[in-house]
């Protein structure tokens, strides 16, 4: 008798793991309505299979997960015996009400507060790395050719595969590290392009298990390795649906709305660091010279920059206002991307409120700069830990403002926790633990 296919209904909680139920396809239009079973406890879940305690949550209490059907993700590409079919859902209460702990949600309300206070939407993208453990793949040359042909079939099928879900892949490449890749979607409406990184995770995952390996987009696998990271790459469109990042009278073609959105996400960065890079080993990984960020920094087309504005290319004519946009690199895997991108949204409308001016473009290497030079340039380095960082963040009142006091208490327990838990492992250990959680 063949088994009927089942649909995961999807959350993506702090710990960035993509935790739901499964539902047989037949009953999936029908639940949608009602959505089905969660609790509140859920958002205290560790990388390590446990749950934070204390905890604001307790044992008692009830939601519910509602799936979004224009979010679904389904391919029979990944080589598994069933199609692999997801769909990313909205917590709510028993009553339909928004959850406060819904890092959806939350990324929704932020893009709508831009919208209502600027006319402005988000369009983004993001480009994750990865490597692939376990394969015996023959040794090879860094960026080459060869370094994705000796994995054949996996790049192909994995195109083919987020293809068929409806990702709108772009390009794969096999990267600087020892058996990394890096892999790209379409821009897309910000909410749009949040699920499809969840998406992108949970295809190349499953894939590469189907392929005999494991895929692993923790942000350090050994203290020496090359980092993986996530690059979210955001610009904006006005409400007519035209490119609303690009002034080429500007320095670095940046307008002036982008530039205080980019001061703003500036000003907050030391306290959204804990939001976009969440875990012990990110900060292994976020140091100078390594081609990550290190301090809040906006440039010109330079990969150590927190903030980098992305070139554009004029060949044939081509309009570089269509193709402009900023990244944001202090990211990685181990950080829900709703909640990252809805801390950056929420950092540079703050700038836009204030109208703060456009940040300098800084060349060079804040780490041989002098105090003065630095103070000019408002150069500050990011926290060097996840408890520097959870410091930072509590901190800055007007990011906690932006959440639930609930929401941020079980945050900061969480990644307290997850310090404390890892403060008598060394770094190796630390990394070899996370190649293996993420």
């Amino acid at each position: 008798m063949n088994a009927e296919s089942l649909v995961a209904v999807v959350t993506t909680d702090l710990a960035a793991i993509t935790r739901g139920r499964f539902v047989v396809e037949s009953r999936l239009d029908k639940i949608a309505a009602t959505g089905v079973g969660w609790l509140q406890a859920n958002l205290s879940l560790t990388p390590f299979n446990s749950i934070v305690d204390p905890n604001p949550w307790g044992s008692s209490g009830d939601l519910r997960l509602i799936p979004d059907l224009g979010a679904r993700f389904r391919t029979a590409g990944t080589g598994s015996a069933t199609p692999f079919d997801m769909v990313a859902g909205d917590i709510v209460e028993l009553d339909g009400s928004p959850w406060l702990g819904c890092t959806r949600t939350m990324l929704k309300d932020a893009l709508a507060a831009l919208k209502a206070e600027t006319g402005l939407s988000v369009v983004a993208a993001f480009e994750q790395e990865f490597q692939l453990l376990g394969g015996g793949f023959a040794p090879a040359h860094s960026l080459s050719f060869a370094a994705l042909r000796r994995t054949d079939p996996f790049a192909p099928g994995l195109m083919a595969a987020l293809e068929e879900a409806g990702v709108s892949p772009e390009v794969i490449i096999a990267e600087f590290g020892s058996e990394q890749f890096e892999v790209t979607h379409a821009p897309a409406d910000a909410l749009a392009a949040a699920d499809r990184a969840v998406a992108i995770r949970e295809i190349t995952r499953e894939l590469a298990r189907s392929a005999g390996c494991r895929a692993s987009f923790a942000p350090k696998t050994a203290p020496d390795a090359v980092g993986n990271g996530v690059h979210i790459h955001f610009s904006f469109v006005d409400q007519d649906g035209k490119p609303a990042t690009h002034d080429a009278s500007k320095p670095g073609g940046l307008c002036d709305p982008a530039g205080a959105f980019c001061a703003g996400v500036l000003r907050h960065l030391p306290a959204i660091t804990a939001l976009t890079a969440s875990s012990v080993p990110s900060y292994y990984r976020l140091k100078p010279h390594s081609w990550s960020s290190s301090y809040t920094w906006l440039a010109d087309r330079d990969r150590e920059a927190t903030l980098r504005i992305c070139p554009t290319v004029t060949i044939g004519g081509r309009d570089p206002s269509r193709q402009y946009n900023v990244e944001y690199r202090a990211a990685d895997a181990t950080a829900n991307p709703y909640l990252s991108l809805a801390a950056i949204v929420r950092a540079g409308l703050e700038g836009l409120k204030a109208g703060l001016p456009t940040p300098p473009l800084v060349s060079g290497d804040p780490t041989q700069m002098s105090e003065a030079e630095l103070d000019r340039l408002d150069l500050r380095r990011l926290p060097e830990t996840l408890p520097a960082a959870v410091d930072a963040l509590v901190a800055d009142k007007t990011v906690t403002g932006w959440f639930a006091p609930a929401f941020v208490e079980t945050f900061v327990g969480l990644k307290r926790h997850e310090a404390e838990r890892l403060a008598d492992l060394d770094a190796e250990a630390v990394c070899e633990l996370y190649g293996k959680l993420y």
